[in-house]
Parts: C-alpha cells; structure tokens; sequence
C-alpha cells in the first residue's frame, strides 16, 4: 500500500504565490501519474493539473498560465507552483497518484469525476486561502 501527502498550502493575499508538494512513501512518482484536485466547499471536486507517467501534462482552464506541475524524480516530490493566486483558488488542494491512465486530462478529468480507482484514499489535503 502506498500513500500520497499534499503540503505547503497556506493563506495569501490575491495576487500571490505558493508551491504545493506532494511526497509519496511506498511509490514513485516519477513511474505513475500524478495530479492536484481541489474542493472547495458546496462545489465539486476540480481536476487542476495533471502530469501522466510519460511527462504530459494538463491543465484545467481555470489555472491555464497561472499554475505550473513539475516533478522532481531525484526527491520523489510533485509540484504544484501556483502564482497569481485569487479568491477563486481557495479550497483544499489533494494529491492523488494512479497508473495506466491514457493522458494526463483523463487523469485529471476521470479522477475528479469518477473518485480514485484504488483503496489509498484522498489523505487530508491542504488548505489553500486566498483573500482579496
């Protein structure tokens, strides 16, 4: 069994920056794919950006321009840098990991829609507040 932890949430005044990560213990995350999901409360979970094994990469439009991925296979780490952050981005941000996923937007798209195909679980997330 395996297990993702997303961290480096916090709160910030629009207009600002943070950089989510997203560790794994028992998996690497160089090997699967990889994606940030958001909920906010009284909405739906969003798919915000993915990265597939094969280094692809997707993002929801709300993030386009302002949200980059990355991974960093020599420290098992997954980013998420966030800039231009607004009041729109709050929510609680998670990372979730699967394999054999065709593209990265079906990560994205079928994950948040669908749940997580394996028993690991969402983990706690991290909070993520952005005030005007």
């Amino acid at each position: 069994q395996f297990e993702v932890v997303a961290s480096g949430g916090g709160s910030v005044r629009a207009g600002g920056s943070l950089r989510l990560s997203c560790t794994a213990s028992g998996l690497t995350l160089g090997r699967v794919d990889v994606g940030w999901f958001r909920r906010a409360p009284g909405k739906e979970r969003e798919g915000v950006s993915c990265i597939n094994s094969d280094g692809s990469t997707y993002y929801d439009d709300s993030v386009k321009g302002r949200f980059s991925i990355s991974r960093d296979n020599a420290k098992n780490i997954v980013y998420l840098q966030m800039d231009g952050l607004t009041p729109e981005d709050t929510a609680r941000y998670y990372c979730a990991a699967d394999h054999g996923r065709p593209s990265a937007q079906v990560m994205c798209e079928e994950t948040a829609r669908l749940g997580l195909r394996h028993s690991g679980g969402w983990g706690q997330g991290t909070q993520v507040t952005v005030s005007s």
